[in-house]
């Protein structure tokens, strides 16, 4: 008897992305792996993009869909989807984003080669505009601005309390670490920092070194306004940090989350942030005495005087990929 190979399943979650919604969806429909289970939820489009899925579903009516009224944001469309999903293994895909025709399959033979421990699978990707040209590949622009050497794998909890470099659309995720984490946090403004913190800390990440996502780079990305003044997101990490705090174990675990916490606070200071610049410092207090330039941070803040322009410039130099500049 053939052994029944697990249901995958994949929420493509859409706002305001008809122009490229089709294209993620049949990304889907010409995966390799056979047994797949798609799920379109729209949270509120406003752009048409309701129609364009509901003309997809009249041609493909297994695919189930959820189209919302209102807008009430990743976090939430995505767990609502989730509760109504069956797969052993999910895939978090956005509208805008296409996944090569051998991912899932290559992802889950993968997981069928790790043992119980691994919650997460993830890979490289290519970037794309919104025309779909070819603008840099993930691990390329990482190592190139020296943010990494080598990907980590395994027990990365470390590695994502300090830095970023997993690309979030690549992740093939076991159905068991999204309910022992009890999904998204729903309070948050974005969910990939605050999923990457809470399940590597009991489950281990497996990198496999293709890139098998295409992630599209548009002016409406989510990375595009990224410590924009009074953005909610700056908020979220703060809180995501805070809740780091409870799960570090050892010194090393607390280090890496120091490192965090002065490279956001320093963002926070350097583009106005002065209430979120607060909140990073008053952890950096808890954690340990503050350093020499925490303090020089701590007067530039008080001054009040913007220094984003000094950021700006600081990150042309810096970054020469333009999708790393907003995080580590």
């Amino acid at each position: 008897m053939v052994e029944r190979l697990p249901l995958v399943s994949v929420i493509c979650l859409c706002y305001n992305q008809r122009d490229w919604v089709e294209a993620a969806v049949n990304s889907v429909l010409r995966q390799t792996y056979p047994n797949i289970e798609l799920v379109i939820a729209d949270d509120g489009s406003t752009d048409g993009s309701q129609d364009a899925i509901k003309q997809m579903h009249s041609r493909y009516p297994d695919i189930k869909i959820f189209l919302s009224d209102i807008n009430r944001g990743n976090c939430a469309a995505f767990n609502a989807a989730f509760r109504e999903t069956r797969g052993a293994f999910v895939v978090d895909l956005a509208a805008d984003d296409v996944m090569h025709p051998e991912r899932i399959e290559k992802q889950v033979n993968k997981f069928s080669e790790l043992d119980h421990t691994y919650g997460v699978v993830f890979t490289d990707a290519d970037y794309i505009d919104s025309n779909g040209a070819f603008l840099y590949r993930h691990y390329d622009a990482l190592r190139r601005n020296r943010l990494i050497t080598n990907v980590p794998e395994g027990d990365v909890f470390r590695d994502v309390l300090s830095r970023y470099f997993i690309a979030t659309p690549t992740m093939l995720i076991r159905r068991s670490v999204l309910e022992a984490i009890g999904g998204y946090d729903e309070t948050l403004a974005y969910e990939d920092f605050d999923f990457w913190v809470r399940s590597s800390r009991f489950f281990r990440y497996a990198f496999l070194n293709e890139p098998l996502t295409q992630i599209r780079r548009t002016g409406r990305s989510m990375s595009s306004d990224w410590y924009k003044r009074n953005d909610p997101k700056v908020h979220s990490t703060y809180v995501v940090c805070r809740k780091a705090m409870s799960l570090c174990r050892d010194d090393e675990d607390r280090a890496a989350l120091i490192k965090r916490l002065r490279y956001e606070f320093r963002q926070c200071v350097l583009t106005g942030n002065r209430v979120e610049a607060d909140h990073f410092l008053g952890l950096l207090r808890e954690l340990r005495e503050l350093s020499p330039s925490d303090r020089v941070f701590r007067i530039i803040k008080n001054t009040g005087i913007p220094l984003g322009w000094l950021r700006n410039i600081y990150h042309t130099i810096r970054f020469r990929s333009p999708g790393t500049m907003h995080r580590l």
